[in-house]
């Protein structure tokens, strides 16, 4: 993805959360102290969320893709959470039904091509068992930017 940068500072590592609102609050609020991301990000990321489900069940571990509307968005981002304990997210395209999330790539688009393609790009990070146990076991949050940039710099 040309120019996407991964900011490291917009990863969190560990992060402990019992709820996936949780989850995603503490991301959103992460990304909006960093400047990426408008007040108004949060909430409608969240209510987007209940609406359209973004949960992921992958064969190595389940993730998550929450995004909304660009016009919450100040610069095009991704923050990333390693959760330490996994939590549940409702599965894209379902109602009800849950997997157990441990990765979460909270996207912040400024247009809305954008997003399709990023989106296509990540797809292939997450049929990779290998790069997403990389990700999920770094210790350092600039090995997680680099090994996810890399990735969407090749595809």
């Amino acid at each position: 993805m040309q120019g996407l940068k991964i900011d490291a500072s917009n990863i969190i590592l560990n992060l402990e959360a019992r709820t996936s609102d949780a989850a995603l609050s503490e991301l959103a609020e992460l990304m909006y102290s960093n400047g990426y991301v408008k007040a108004s990000y949060k909430d409608a990321v969240i209510a987007r969320e209940k609406s359209f489900a973004t949960g992921l069940p992958t064969v190595y571990c389940s993730v998550a893709i929450p995004h909304t509307d660009i016009e919450h968005v100040e610069a095009k981002s991704i923050g990333v959470a390693v959760l330490k304990d996994t939590v549940p997210f409702v599965i894209m395209g379902e109602a009800k039904e849950t997997t157990d999330v441990k990765l979460i790539f909270m996207l912040a688009m400024d247009k809305e091509d954008a997003q399709l393609s990023l989106l296509q790009k990540l797809m292939g990070i997450f049929q990779n068992d290998q790069l997403l146990k990389t990700i999920v076991n770094a210790k350092a949050r600039n090995e997680i930017a680099q090994v996810i940039e890399q990735e969407l710099a090749e595809t």
